[in-house]
């Protein structure tokens, strides 16, 4: 797991854990990431899949709580297939567009 920081967003890249264990680092330190808005990379792991999505569901629904977003860059998935509760795009550029349009839709009280 690889972890930068972009202004207010910090991006995780997937590096070479399964996706469980990958979760498991993301919640293990998760207080360190509270306060920010999460993009989680795994542009690096062509064999993920629709159904690897739902092991995110509790963090994302953790972190939505927090009032922050949480993006993951998946490009090789079905995106017709993806659940409206999980933000999924193909690009890293997408993703940190996908968290500007959220805090501007939480400080227009949306």
């Amino acid at each position: 797991m690889k972890v930068g920081q972009k202004g207010k967003t910090i991006i995780i890249q997937y590096q070479t854990d399964t996706v469980e264990a990958f979760i498991d680092k993301i919640n293990n330190a998760y207080d360190q990431f509270v306060n920010h808005h999460l993009i989680l990379d795994l542009s690096t792991k062509s064999d993920f899949i629709n159904k690897n999505l739902k092991v995110f569901e509790t963090l994302v629904k953790k972190h939505s709580k927090a009032k922050k977003s949480l993006i993951i860059v998946a490009p090789n998935i079905d995106f017709n297939k993806v659940s409206s509760k999980i933000n999924v795009v193909p690009t890293l550029q997408e993703a940190h567009d996908i968290v500007e349009m959220e805090e501007i839709e939480r400080d227009l009280g949306f």
